[in-house]
């Protein structure tokens, strides 16, 4: 079985990007250029950001149809990220709301990508 290990997300100014990803990860890219950026993220996940002009084969689609999930331990993280979040200046697209599956918000980057950071209900 296939395990996925790798998400990019298509940006316009990768190395701005990751500035912004450095600041929100407290973490710096192993790997920066113009056209693309990586992390390594302590879960294991490769994280990249590439120049949505430079992309091979070129995307016909800058749809925002996915998530970057943050999940947090309990509600207070939540709320705790929320705020620090609102005082970056990150655009806040959902304010934390209980959810089904959980406590969340959701904001956005500079290329209006979905970040949602929850607390999963306890089971």
């Amino acid at each position: 079985m296939t395990s996925p290990n790798f998400v990019i997300l298509y940006v316009e100014a990768p190395e701005a990007s990751a500035a912004f990803y450095a600041d929100l990860f407290d973490q710096k890219p192993v790997e920066l250029s113009p056209g693309f950026a990586l992390f390594i993220l302590p879960s294991g996940l490769k994280f990249g950001l590439w120049a949505k002009h430079d992309v091979q084969p070129a995307i016909t689609s800058f749809g925002t149809g996915c998530e970057l999930i943050i999940p947090v331990v309990a509600h207070a993280e939540v709320e705790t990220t929320y705020a620090a979040w609102q005082q970056r200046g990150l655009h806040i697209a959902q304010v934390p709301t209980e959810m089904d599956f959980g406590y969340t918000f959701v904001a956005l980057d500079s290329d209006g990508h979905r970040l949602r950071v929850f607390a999963p209900n306890a089971s």
